[in-house]
């Protein structure tokens, strides 16, 4: 696989081993793999990414605003909040910064045909840069999927199989049949590498590290990319430190939310998860147990919301800043829950991460808003 100088590798996050770049799960536990970088070899954000350029399956994803919220700082009394605004890329989600390296990934190993299941935006962007590779995608959704998703997999020429149910139906059905594909599932070492290019962005934005990075959390790959991304950042001399970063879930899917608050190691997977933020809804995280710990090494914490407070915090997100849905709001109403239970002091400079366009998800909102008589 032809990776850039600063790529030692793959490395389990649960015991440490090596694994071959081509590894999707650690061949010794099971545990989810991160790209090993070297930090002497980081001397800028562009660094950290694992392929050359040239090399690299790309639609020019990355380079997202940060946005100031002042008006959100005064309420919460912090010295400013900041919304890093990944809405702005080109499938209109975070997803496009994993699913590009995952996706050359596999096409540097030879596949032909990649798939995953998604909630939505993960098959919307595994499709759009499969297309770009020149290679097929199939993708296995939940019914609940927004339309706009559906429809997206198959304008970019992508296979598009609906499951009755959610989203762990849609797992249940991704590995049947006798097709033929590279799974680029949530977990993928090279989605994960992803958001560590997010996190030294972010820092690049900015004259010094946040203290603290409040996230919308589904899978936990992000929360474990960032976490990484600080680290690396950290130890590679590009910050003056790592921000404490806060999982933020929907109170009726909040897996890893929950083990970070109660201390455990181990999230639980949610039963009968219901939530109104589809992208989030996700009751047995692939990246779980990881993002736990990545939590806990930051110094952060895991806040759960309930819907009301998630929509009614999207709207106001919108009033005081960038355009952003419910799975964005959810990382307004967590900080706004962590403000209440006094976790930030009068100086801290606050990111929050808004992973999905708010147009994406604006009927979520028009309903929220409609219910209020308005």
């Amino acid at each position: 696989m032809q990776t850039t100088a600063a790529v030692r590798g793959l490395s389990c996050t649960a015991c440490g081993e090596s694994a071959d770049l081509t590894a999707r799960r650690c061949p010794d536990c099971g545990a989810v793999l991160v790209v090993d970088f070297d930090a002497d070899a980081v001397e800028t954000a562009a660094d950290c990414h694992p392929f050359p350029t040239g090399a690299t399956v790309s639609i020019d994803e990355g380079a997202t605003p940060i946005v100031e919220v002042p008006d959100l700082a005064d309420e919460l009394g912090v010295s400013g909040v900041t919304i890093k605004d990944e809405g702005h890329n080109p499938t209109g989600s975070l997803a496009d910064r994993k699913l590009s390296l995952a996706v050359t990934a596999a096409c540097q190993a030879g596949a032909d045909r990649v798939g995953t299941p998604s909630t939505g935006n993960g098959a919307q962007s595994a499709a759009a840069y499969a297309a770009r590779a020149g290679i097929e995608f199939k993708g296995v959704v939940p019914t609940r999927c927004p339309f706009l998703n559906k429809a997206m997999v198959n304008v970019h020429g992508g296979d598009m199989y609906v499951v009755e149910g959610r989203y762990p139906d849609a797992v249940d059905a991704f590995g049947e049949g006798d097709e033929s594909f590279t799974p680029v599932a949530p977990g993928h070492p090279f989605r994960i590498a992803g958001v560590t290019a997010l996190a030294l962005e972010l820092l690049a934005d900015r004259d010094s590290a946040p203290d603290a990075v409040v996230h919308p959390t589904g899978h936990g790959e992000t929360v474990v990319g960032l976490q990484q991304g600080f680290t690396l950042a950290a130890d590679a001399g590009l910050a003056d430190g790592a921000p404490r970063i806060y999982a933020a879930q929907p109170a009726d899917c909040a897996p890893v939310a929950t083990a970070a608050v109660d201390g455990t190691t181990e999230p639980v997977p949610v039963e009968h998860p219901d939530t109104i933020v589809g992208p989030l809804e996700v009751p047995d995280p692939a990246a779980g147990t990881a993002a736990v710990e990545a939590v806990d090494a930051s110094g952060g914490d895991g806040v759960a919301v309930p819907d009301k407070a998630v929509l009614q915090a999207a709207v106001d997100g919108c009033e005081l800043g960038p355009e952003i849905g419910a799975t964005g709001g959810t990382a307004v109403a967590g900080m706004r829950a962590l403000a209440d239970r006094g976790t930030f002091d009068p100086d801290d400079e606050v990111v929050l991460v808004n992973p999905v366009a708010g147009s994406k998800e604006a009927d979520l909102l028009r309903s929220h808003l409609m219910s209020q008589g308005l």
